[in-house]
């Protein structure tokens, strides 16, 4: 008579596979490699930004421009907002304030007419003068410290009008209170214009703020 013995069952653990999505990306990696190709994480590089204006010259470059003459500034464009750059503003002697006002106001307007030079231009600097512009002082009873321009204000284009008002105002040509008399050839009416903080941040939103000047 066979006896048979019953073997013990054993029982093993079950195998616990990796998903296959886990399989695949160690597996690609290695293709890639294989390949000459690196494999790269999720990108984060969507190329360069944007450049910017940084709005920065040294001073040598300023003051190379006019050996001797009145130290001032102009305001030009840079990105959004007016500027202040150092100028030298060549004079020739003459007598009297009033003389005196206009010589500074049409060195400035040259100055603001001129093309910034080519490391200005590399830091963003524009300018929206056009060359030409000629300025007068007052006729008649008109308030000391009028400025006449060749062309009459509201025909300059808002950043030029921005750019020549703030110029002025903070200079000799004017009576140094942040705001300037200007009017055009004759018979055009005058107005005192501001040069205000936001005339300064952004000049080509709107105009000047301006009032009425009445003469005597």
């Amino acid at each position: 008579m066979n006896v048979r013995r019953a073997l013990p069952s054993l029982r093993l653990p079950p195998l616990r596979l990796p998903p296959l999505r886990l399989l695949c990306v160690p597996l690609l990696g290695a293709l890639l490699t294989g390949c000459g190709i690196r494999a790269t994480e999720v990108p984060t590089d969507f190329g360069p930004a944007p450049s910017r204006a940084h709005c920065s010259v040294t001073g040598d470059d300023i003051t190379s421009r006019t050996p001797l003459g009145l130290p001032a500034q102009v305001f030009l464009l840079c990105g959004s907002s007016l500027v202040a750059l150092d100028r030298l503003v060549e004079l020739v002697p003459e007598s009297g304030a009033a003389a005196r006002r206009v010589q500074v106001a049409q060195g400035l307007l040259d100055q603001l007419a001129e093309e910034p030079s080519d490391t200005e231009k590399e830091a963003g600097y524009t300018t929206d003068v056009r060359r030409g512009l000629t300025v007068t002082g007052p006729r008649g009873d008109e308030p000391d410290d009028t400025l006449r321009l060749s062309v009459a204000p509201t025909d300059l284009t808002t950043y030029a009008l921005a750019q020549i008002v703030c110029t002025f105002s903070d200079s000799e040509a004017a009576e140094g209170d942040g705001s300037v008399i200007l009017g055009g050839p004759d018979g055009t009416p005058l107005r005192r214009y501001d040069c205000t903080d936001e005339v300064r941040t952004d000049p080509g939103a709107q105009a000047p703020p301006s009032e009425d000047v009445t003469s005597g």
